[in-house]
C-alpha cells in the first residue's frame, strides 16, 4: 500500500512538473513554429520574382504546353525542362507582375530532361542561386515552387524524401538517373520549377512524379523527383555556350549479367560493329573502369567524346579480349532532335547532314576549326550511303570534285547529280581522310 502511494505521489510530481513546463513553454514554442512559418514566407516571397510560367506552342500540331521555368542569371537565361519545349516552335514566359514576354530556346538535353531559353529587356531580371546538390540530406526541407495545373505560384513544401533516385517506368531511351525525390506537392505544370532549400537556393528542377497505376487520371500527385542542381549548371552552361550536348554513341543492345554487361544485339555499321564487338560478349572494362550497371555503362558511353578510340575489355566464350572501338556520336533520334526527310540528300543517299559549327572542333576529334563542309547527322540503313560505309559524324569536303561549304551546295550538287550511277565523295572522319564510291544504281 505504502508503494502505490508512493507511485501515485511520484507520477503526480511528474505530470504537474510537465504541465508548468508546457504553461512555461508555450510561448517560446510559438516563437520558433512563428520563426519557422516566417522563413517559408520569406522564401516565397523572395523566389517567386525569378520564377515564371512557360507556353510552348506549336501550329501545325496545335501544341498548346504549360510548365513552369526560372531565371538563373540576370541576364535573361531560363531553365525548365526539355520535355515542355519539346516540339514547340513558339515560347513565351509569364512574369510574376502579369506581363508576358517572348522566348527564344536556346538548346535542350532530352536526356537529362533540361532546356533553357532566353528572354531579352533592359534592365537585369531577378535570378534564382543553384545550390550544391552534392550537398542535399535526406529530411532536410524542400519547397516547390511552379503552375501545377496553371495555378501560378503555388507553393508547397516538404522534405528531401531520397537522393539517387532511379526512375526507370516509361522511358524509352537513356536517361540520367540520379533523381532528388520529395513529398512535397508536384503535379502537372510543376515540371520546370524550383526546388528549394531554405536558404532560396535551388537544389533542383522539379521534372517527374511517380504515381499508383489506379490513381483517378486527372489526379497526379505521388512522389515527385527533380534532376540535382549541379547536372542542371553544367548542363545548361553547355547548352548556352553550343547550343546542343553532343552524346557518344556505341550501338549495342544489352542486359546485365554476373560478369558484366553482355552484347545481346550488335547494330550493323555501327562503332560496336566496326570495333569487333559480338553478340554474347561480356564487356567487364570501359576505359579502365569495371562496368556491371547498364546505365552507368550507357551514360559513360554518352559521356565520351567522338572520335576518341575507347578500349573496352570484354569476355568472348571465358577468355579476356582487349577491344579499341573509336565512339561516333549518338543518332539524332535517341536525344530527341528531329532531321528533315524532304532533301534530296535523304531522298537519294539516305543521308541527313547539318552545317559545320566552329563549337564541333571541341567535341570531335578529328576536326579543326579551319575545316570546312557538312556534318552527316544521319545514315539511312541499306541505303547508297549506307552501304558505301559513309559514318556518322563525317565531315563531307567535297563530291565528284566539287568543293561543299554548305547544306544548301550539298544539294545543289546532288540535284545536278541525280541521273548519275555512282559519285566519289572526299569525307573527313576518325579514319581521316578518304574518298569513298557511292553506288546510286546497280
Amino acid at each position: 500500500m505504502k508503494n502505490k502511494i508512493y507511485c501515485f505521489f511520484a507520477l503526480f510530481f511528474v505530470f504537474a512538473i510537465a504541465s508548468c513546463a508546457y504553461q512555461i513553454d508555450t510561448p517560446s514554442n510559438l516563437k520558433m513554429l512563428s520563426a519557422v512559418e516566417n522563413a517559408f514566407v520569406d522564401i516565397a516571397q523572395n523566389s517567386k520574382p525569378a520564377i515564371v510560367g512557360v507556353l510552348a506552342e506549336n501550329t501545325d500540331r496545335r501544341l498548346n504546353r504549360f510548365g513552369s521555368g526560372f531565371f538563373y542569371r540576370a541576364d535573361g537565361y531560363i531553365l525548365t525542362n526539355d520535355h515542355i519545349v519539346n516540339n514547340g516552335e513558339r515560347f513565351s514566359v509569364r512574369l510574376l507582375d502579369g506581363s508576358i514576354l517572348g522566348a527564344k530556346l536556346v538548346g535542350s538535353d532530352i536526356i537529362t530532361d533540361v532546356a533553357v531559353l532566353k528572354v531579352e529587356r533592359e534592365e537585369e531580371f531577378p535570378y534564382l542561386p543553384l545550390a550544391d546538390s552534392s550537398k542535399v540530406r535526406v529530411g532536410q526541407f524542400a519547397i516547390a515552387i511552379g503552375n501545377p495545373f496553371q495555378l501560378e505560384y503555388s507553393v508547397t513544401t516538404g522534405v528531401v524524401s531520397g537522393t539517387g533516385r532511379s526512375v526507370l517506368g516509361g522511358l524509352r531511351m537513356i536517361r540520367y538517373q540520379d533523381f532528388i525525390q520529395t513529398d512535397a506537392w508536384i503535379n502537372t505544370g510543376s515540371s520546370g520549377g524550383p526546388l528549394l532549400n531554405i536558404y532560396g537556393e535551388v537544389i533542383g528542377i522539379n521534372a517527374l512524379i511517380r504515381k499508383e497505376e489506379n490513381t483517378p487520371a486527372p489526379v497526379r500527385a505521388g512522389a515527385g523527383f527533380a534532376i540535382p542542381s549541379n547536372l542542371v549548371e553544367k548542363i545548361g552552361s553547355e547548352l548556352i555556350a553550343k547550343g546542343k550536348i553532343i552524346r557518344g554513341y556505341l550501338g549495342i543492345n544489352m542486359r546485365e549479367v554476373d560478369q558484366g554487361i553482355r552484347v545481346e544485339r550488335v547494330g550493323p555499321g555501327t562503332p560496336a560493329d566496326r570495333g569487333g564487338l559480338r553478340v554474347r560478349d561480356i564487356i567487364t572494362e570501359y576505359n579502365g573502369i569495371k562496368v556491371n550497371n547498364m546505365m552507368d555503362f550507357q551514360l559513360l558511353i554518352a559521356e565520351t567524346q567522338v572520335g576518341k578510340k575507347s578500349v573496352i575489355k570484354v569476355l568472348r566464350r571465358g577468355q579476356e579480349r582487349t577491344l579499341n572501338v573509336t565512339i561516333t556520336e549518338m543518332p539524332p533520334e535517341m536525344v530527341g532532335l528531329p532531321f528533315e526527310e524532304d532533301t534530296v540528300s535523304w531522298k537519294i543517299l539516305g543521308l541527313a547532314v547539318r552545317k559545320l559549327e566552329k563549337r564541333d572542333a571541341d567535341r570531335y576529334t578529328y576536326l579543326t576549326e579551319e575545316d570546312q563542309g557538312v556534318i552527316v547527322e544521319r545514315v539511312k540503313q541499306d541505303a547508297p550511303a549506307f552501304n558505301a560505309k559513309i559514318p556518322r559524324g563525317a565531315l563531307i569536303l567535297a563530291i565528284n570534285g566539287e568543293k561543299i561549304t554548305d547544306v544548301n551546295r550539298l544539294e545543289a550538287v546532288l540535284q545536278s547529280e541525280q541521273d548519275a550511277e555512282e559519285l566519289t565523295f572526299e569525307i573527313k572522319s576518325s579514319h581521316g581522310i578518304e574518298k569513298l564510291k557511292v553506288l546510286l544504281k546497280e
